[in-house]
């Protein structure tokens, strides 16, 4: 038994060796060349030894068998000998087709090959980066604030420049800034942030961040702050239609991003199914619901695959700042009743804004939510009734392969863990994870649960939409399935 310890010990501290060893690689890949690397979608960029071969050994869950940071090595080496532009590169998305192909080619001939949309004359010039205002600084603002200021190591990408509040008082920024760098469900801020008074400035991990005061839109000129051409994302969710969102197109804001559902004619975009669709010269849309984010993608893939006759989800919602602490009033019903003591009935549009982003599902979609005393972390419970009957082993296997190879990677994720309950999906960078466990299928109808952090995984959303219409989002290799 002591033999077998200290095997397993001494096997841990290689792989422990080699994982500190590709830290340095990744970093010099993300800043001098704008290329982020990922295993199975997840950013390995900044990540700790610990995390990076955490995220190596998830892939036994939605792969079937665990990656070793061995095995992927190889393929970071060679990429860095690579004249590579801008894009995103999957290590575990390389090691995985080259362990298929059998024309006997050498890891890094094969690396070579596979990422040559992104060397050479093909390779996507890098830019001066685009600047984003947020304008209001709740729980989606600060998230993505820590999403823009993540992105932000190679200094081409977005920049966040402003942050616009209504004033608070007395050391308002202070505590703004304060409200950034610890978070009591998303944990501490990674860096460092400080805080320039005098100049309403909070810097953070070197970027300056101005904090603008202002009680509407018509009062900010953002050139005045040497702002140009920049993306404005509202997360305020006060204007939801295209009058009330035009009126951020200030001198300096190009375009306007909405973190909630859009009203009228204005775009639900849910990142990798519709994102494509968006005209050119389209200055304001929304990035529709949470709920809606993580039931539209696996909504398409089972349609794509079985045909979808009719649906209805039932949301099992974590509570939000539109609820009371305890029982008050609220303009709402049921809503004023304390969040934290109670479970809530209340509506969820995210049925209804299914066919804004999926326009050519036929099938009725409808939809009713419970909101519940967890403070993030929501379960859909999607009930299909597909068009030709199927089984459970069938359907979980072609989600699995769904969140590994498709279009749908970065939207859809894949547990099979059977001990999983909502606090282990804190953080998730998806939209939506299948619970393979909790799935029901029984001829032609399918029964999903899926797990979303409806505050992180959705403003990872956000910032897919973002990068998109700023031309800074890159392609990643080797190329998903179509």
């Amino acid at each position: 038994m002591t033999a077998v310890n200290d095997d397993s010990f001494t096997n841990w501290k290689t792989r422990e060796e080699i994982a500190e060893s590709m830290i340095p690689l990744i970093g010099k890949l993300h800043r001098e060349r704008d290329v982020t690397v990922l295993l199975h979608s997840r950013s390995l960029v900044n990540k700790s030894v610990v995390s990076i071969l955490k995220t190596h050994r998830f892939a036994r869950q939605i792969a079937g068998t665990e990656l070793s940071v061995t095995e992927t090595m190889p393929f970071l080496q060679a990429l860095t000998a690579l004249d590579l532009g801008p894009s995103q590169i999957d290590l575990g998305m390389l090691a995985a087709t080259y362990r298929s192909d059998d024309r006997g080619l050498t890891v890094e001939a094969f690396t070579a090959e596979a990422v040559a949309g992104a060397t050479g004359a093909n390779k996507i010039e890098r830019g001066e980066g685009r600047d984003v205002v947020l304008y209001g600084f709740g729980r989606i603002g600060r998230l993505v604030a820590r999403l823009l200021i993540e992105k932000s190591g190679s200094g081409n990408g977005l920049r966040l420049r402003a942050i616009v509040v209504r004033g608070g008082g007395e050391q308002d920024i202070v505590k703004r800034a304060s409200l950034l760098r610890r978070d009591s469900i998303h944990g501490q801020f990674q860096g460092t942030i400080t805080v320039d008074e005098a100049s309403s400035t909070i810097f953070a991990n070197g970027n300056a961040i101005k904090v603008i005061y202002a009680n509407d839109p018509s009062e900010v000129d953002y050139t005045a702050y040497g702002i140009r051409n920049a993306i404005l994302i509202d997360n305020t969710g006060k204007w939801r239609d295209r009058e009330g969102l035009s009126q951020h197109l200030r001198p300096g804001i190009d375009k306007v991003v909405l973190t909630a559902p859009g009203k009228g004619d204005v775009p639900n975009i849910v990142h990798g199914v519709n994102h494509d669709t968006i005209k050119p010269d389209e200055q304001i849309l929304s990035c529709a619901s949470c709920t809606t984010n993580a039931i539209v993608p696996p909504l398409k893939a089972m349609d794509d695959e079985y045909g979808v006759l009719r649906g209805h989800v039932e949301t099992v919602h974590s509570f939000t700042n539109d609820q009371n602490l305890l029982d008050n009033y609220h303009k709402a019903d049921r809503r004023g009743r304390s969040a934290p003591l109670n479970m809530v009935i209340t509506e969820t549009g995210a049925a209804s804004a299914v066919a804004k982003a999926l326009p050519d599902l036929k099938a009725r979609i409808t939809g009713s939510s419970i909101r519940v005393p967890v403070p993030d972390v929501s379960i859909a419970i999607l009930n299909l009734q597909l068009a030709r009957e199927t089984d459970r082993e069938e359907v979980l296997e072609y989600l699995r392969d769904v969140s590994l190879t498709s279009p749908l990677k970065r939207q859809i994720d894949f547990t099979t863990a059977p001990d999983a309950v909502s606090s282990d999906f804190i953080g998730s960078r998806h939209a939506s994870i299948v619970d393979a466990g909790a799935t029901k299928v029984e001829g032609d109808n399918a029964i999903l649960y899926l797990w979303y952090d409806n505050e992180f995984g959705y403003s990872c959303q956000v910032i897919r939409v973002v990068q998109h219409v700023s031309g800074v989002e890159y392609p990643t290799f080797p190329s998903p399935a179509a």
